[in-house]
């Protein structure tokens, strides 16, 4: 009963906000009705974001892993890119979207929700373990991904600006799907055993078995697509309310995509959480890194193919500042992930480098 109360109001509230919207939008001047709208979609965001959780950790216990997590990181993944190809098709003025929320999304999740979920888990359970041979893997496909599309377009001379080529952006998009595709196929059949718990690894599959002859997951499938959707769609119209809030308050416009992707993926940190409390360490990686190899490995070729369709600007090499934090969350994730288990240190770190992402972003 609750699900399907759930559903009802979110997709009430994208059905108002497709008919409404427009003259609600339109008229922010006034403080209490902005924060009245702000406050409804914020709340229906965030229900929906229980419910994907919801169904994602069925489908993870039918599936078992990986699969079960990467339904839900494909699904999430997926519409995000939706999203921003939308967004650079309607406005075709957002030379930077793309490359600011693919960063935002890296920073958010290899930093806050890996830092808050190590922290947490290490004053819950002290150590934790996982399986080392998984988040190299995961690693191993990510620092090549985000330094092609965020770092070597800076140190091109071919273009100006971060920008690149037609050729340099056909050849990186056919790079960058060949190389997540090659990691789908590992992760998801020859050595799909290196993302499970290498304790658990033996008698996994065998459950996993069991509960797909017993589940309809065609049925949780289709739910967790009707609580993600709305997710994003309301997004839009929540971004339109920030992008107001923040230009009538000076803040700086970065904030705006923060805040959008820390939405976007709340269903993700909140199920990635969960299962840290329940010291399912190696779940919450198969999230959180999946998360960031999908960001990239999807959004590069989405934004640099519209941008050679339309004729748009792509930029995509990041700031100073933002390539040294990258820098240093990728040396740190390699060696928060090199051993076989966690503390409480590792989480700490990574929490301070979030930090340091959230200052900069108001003091650049």
């Amino acid at each position: 009963m609750t699900g399907a109360l759930r559903l009802a109001v979110a997709w009430a509230t994208v059905l108002a906000f497709a008919w409404f919207g427009k003259g609600w939008l339109g008229d922010l001047a006034q403080p209490w009705f902005a924060g009245g709208l702000f406050a409804w979609l914020l709340a229906v965001i965030v229900w929906s974001a229980f419910g994907v959780v919801h169904e994602a950790e069925d489908l993870a216990h039918r599936l078992g892993e990986p699969l079960g997590t990467l339904v839900l990181t494909l699904s999430i993944v997926i519409i995000e890119v939706a999203l921003i190809s939308a967004v650079m098709l309607s406005a075709k003025e957002a030379p930077t979207l793309g490359r600011d929320t693919m960063f935002a999304v890296l920073m958010i999740v290899l930093n806050g929700v890996v830092g808050l979920g190590l922290l947490m888990g290490g004053l819950r359970h002290h150590q934790q373990s996982y399986n080392l041979q998984g988040a190299s893997a995961f690693l191993s496909v990510i620092i090549p991904l985000t330094t092609i599309a965020l770092i070597i377009p800076n140190f091109t001379s071919s273009t100006a600006d971060g920008t690149l080529t037609t050729l340099q952006a056909v050849a990186f998009s056919v790079f960058t799907l060949a190389l997540y595709g090659v990691f789908l196929l590992i992760q998801t059949s020859r050595h799909s055993d290196f993302f499970q718990d290498a304790e658990e690894a033996a008698d996994a599959e065998a459950a996993a078995t069991g509960a797909r002859s017993a589940g309809a997951i065609g049925k949780h499938v289709v739910l967790l697509l009707a609580n993600v959707v709305p997710i994003v769609l309301l997004a839009k119209s929540l971004a339109v309310i920030l992008d107001h809030g923040i230009a009538a308050l000076g803040a700086p416009s970065a904030l705006g995509g923060v805040l959008i992707a820390a939405i976007v993926f709340t269903p993700e940190a909140i199920s990635a959480l969960r299962a840290i409390a329940r010291n399912e360490l190696q779940r919450a990686i198969n999230l959180c890194l999946g998360a960031a190899t999908s960001t990239v490995g999807l959004t590069v070729p989405a934004i640099l193919t519209i941008g050679l369709l339309t004729g748009q600007t792509v930029v995509l090499g990041l700031k100073p500042t933002e390539m040294t934090l990258l820098a240093v969350t990728l040396i740190l994730s390699t060696q928060t992930f090199s051993g076989l288990r966690t503390t409480v240190l590792e989480g700490a770190v990574h929490l301070v480098v979030f930090f340091v992402y959230l200052v900069l972003i108001f003091s650049p």
